[in-house]
């Protein structure tokens, strides 16, 4: 049974940073592909930054250069750390892991509850 569990989020003022930290159990953060996700009120879920089992991360453009997605697979957990925050990051933020639930390769996506996030003056 894959949980995740998000930490860190906050109010933070524009320029600011924060670091996001989703605790994994029952599958590791270093054999499936983990990512960051985010939503907006009214708008759909965007992933934010994604990283590979084995392979390098990838980022939405609109982050790239102020993010960064890292793993930690000692304490089997995924950060987020953000920097130079504007008010449009501003959303609920999510852990998912994919993994593989067959011969097939099929596969199924995991989600964290969220943690907000909120960057305002």
């Amino acid at each position: 049974q894959v949980q995740l569990v998000e930490s860190g989020g906050g109010l933070v003022q524009p320029g600011g940073s924060l670091r996001l930290s989703c605790a994994a159990s029952g599958r590791s953060v270093s054999r499936n592909n983990v990512g960051w996700h985010r939503q907006a009120p009214g708008k759909e879920r965007e992933l934010v930054a994604s990283m590979p089992s084995g392979g390098s991360p990838n980022y939405e453009d609109s982050v790239k250069g102020r993010f960064t997605i890292s793993t930690d697979n000692a304490k089997n957990t995924v950060y987020l750390q953000m920097n130079s925050l504007k008010p449009e990051d501003t959303a609920v933020y999510y852990c998912s892991m994919t993994v593989v639930v067959n011969i097939e390769g099929a596969t199924f996506r995991h989600w964290g509850p969220g943690t907000q996030v909120t960057v305002s003056s």
